[in-house]
């Protein structure tokens, strides 16, 4: 059986082969995923000037609210959907999706759905 520790250590390793071939611009930002046990975190980073554009988590003021008795799957929705809106605030309509390593469904694939709801083209 795989630990913690090496199955994060894998998690890194596929995040880094991904970042070697992706990187957001100004005008296509890279939608970054990170994922805790109990939390999920999307930023919008502009790679080339390297900062954070528009970022939102399940630990957000705004959205601390909404998510009172939500599962994490749910939770992840409407963090991708807030990072949508903000986004399309800012002006920013195309992105680049990055995973962060992490396999594409549960609650990944609901903040990738939640973004796309809002507007967001991947």
């Amino acid at each position: 059986m795989i630990n913690k520790e090496d199955r994060n250590a894998m998690r890194k390793g596929r995040h880094l082969r991904v970042r070697n071939k992706i990187s957001g611009t100004a005008a296509k930002p890279r939608l970054n995923v990170f994922r805790s046990s109990c939390h999920i975190y999307a930023q919008l980073v502009d790679d080339t000037a390297g900062v954070t554009l528009v970022s939102a988590s399940t630990l957000s003021a705004d959205i601390k609210k909404e998510l009172e008795g939500k599962s994490k799957q749910e939770a992840a929705k409407i963090v991708g959907r807030t990072i949508g809106k903000k986004a399309l605030a800012s002006g920013i309509e195309q992105v680049v999706f990055d995973r962060g390593g992490y396999i594409y469904m549960g609650r990944v694939e609901q903040l990738a759905d939640g973004a796309r709801e809002a507007g967001l083209k991947f």
